[in-house]
């Protein structure tokens, strides 16, 4: 798996303060602009996110490009509909002369050599088979049906930081499938890298710092009774400063 950010919007942490503040001042944009420092823009952020005012975080978009993904995967992705998705098509590629399909092995069958070996034999069928019906007269858009979740496709796809937080929530919970949540964990790394205010309590809401909870309220879950542990040493802490 390979993940780029390939673009976003510039300055973001910046621009989603001035987007919060624009809703509270009379000012000109240019004058709140001026008046934002550093300190002031996470003060805002903190507030939105704590109050999920969440609405100025829309403003800011995150490109990326992944490849070396399984079908299995961006069907789990494209799931996520507040995004825009180009994906490379079935249709156009030419798998005639592919001496192997591209897929993803998963690591419970890349661990186990027995499978392994029914994964790629099944997989070899999968390719002569397309092979076979196109050299017959199929149309390669339909000869392409054969084709399994393990093959590898590409995407370039945005989403705007709100639609992160929700991404990031579910797919970084170690309940979510092993591919989407490593390239969650990339993605979040990203982001971090140019947004770090923004995303700085972005992920599984189980790991926060403060206030931490469960989507799925799933008690069988391994990280439940530390989340726990920690929710409530944190209703302690607020309890004795009151």
């Amino acid at each position: 798996m390979t993940v780029l950010l390939m673009r976003n919007t510039p300055d973001p942490d910046r621009l989603v303060a001035l987007a919060a503040r624009r809703c509270y001042s009379a000012r000109a944009a240019g004058e709140i602009e001026e008046r934002l420092s550093l300190e002031e823009i996470e003060r805002l952020l903190d507030f939105l996110r704590q109050r999920n005012h969440l609405s100025p975080f829309e403003h800011a978009e995150f490109t990326f490009s992944v490849d070396g993904v399984s079908r299995a995967l961006s069907h789990q992705l494209v799931r996520h509909r507040m995004a825009s998705y180009s994906q490379e098509s079935q249709r156009y590629v030419n798998y005639l002369k592919v001496q192997q399909l591209p897929y993803v092995v998963p690591p419970s069958i890349a661990d186990n050599a027995e499978a392994a070996a029914i994964y790629a034999r099944a997989l070899d069928v999968t390719l002569a088979a397309y092979r076979d019906m196109v050299n017959a007269g199929v149309k390669p858009e339909d000869a392409r049906y054969v084709f399994p979740n393990a093959i590898e496709t590409k995407l370039i796809f945005t989403f705007n930081a709100r639609s992160l937080f929700n991404f990031f929530e579910q797919r970084c919970c170690i309940k979510a499938q092993w591919e989407i949540r490593n390239l969650a964990f990339d993605m979040l790394k990203s982001v971090r890298k140019v947004a770090p205010l923004i995303f700085k309590n972005a992920g599984a809401p189980c790991q926060f710092a403060t206030a931490p909870y469960c989507r799925e309220n799933d008690q069988e879950c391994p990280l439940y009774k530390s989340m726990l542990k920690r929710t409530s040493e944190n209703d302690q802490q607020n309890s004795g400063r009151s």
